[in-house]
């Protein structure tokens, strides 16, 4: 098979989506994710929390139900469904690390989940680190420096 022939697999196989539909299922779960965040910052602020230790708490309650919704299976079926609607900083964080943890856990507790666990996460962290750094060294040089 050459590259013609294989590209005309490819493309016979893969299935067709339509960019509009993938958009506004991403919006619209997205949304919905970050309106129900929206509500339960509110209550715990209704609660007398400060907006910091709401912020925070709310941040716990978030990642605890993406990493219970992905030990479920549920929060794959709905990334099938929505994309990068789920992909909601702190939820998509919290799913890439517990998706890891689940797949490596038959490897062991060292080799397995120990070495794989950041598999996913370890470049989001490492890009996180080294983009805040350079802002910071911009934002130092633009107002100390220049």
């Amino acid at each position: 098979m050459n590259n013609q022939e294989y590209a005309k697999y490819v493309k016979e196989v893969t299935p067709a989506k339509s960019l509009w539909l993938n958009m506004l299922k991403a919006f619209v779960i997205g949304g919905i994710i970050c309106t129900i965040a929206q509500f339960i910052l509110n209550y715990l602020i209704s609660m007398d929390f400060s907006k910091e230790d709401a912020a925070g708490i709310l941040n716990i309650i978030l990642i605890g139900f993406a990493v219970i919704f992905t030990g479920l299976g549920y929060y794959s079926k709905l990334g099938n469904f929505a994309g990068a609607g789920t992909l909601v900083p702190i939820t998509g964080f919290a799913n890439s690390i517990a998706s890891a943890t689940i797949e490596y856990k038959k490897e062991g507790y060292v080799f397995g989940v120990g070495c794989k666990i950041f598999t996913i996460a370890g470049p989001v962290i490492l890009y996180g680190i080294v983009s805040s750094w350079f802002a910071g060294l911009i934002y130092y040089i633009v107002n100390y420096v220049i």
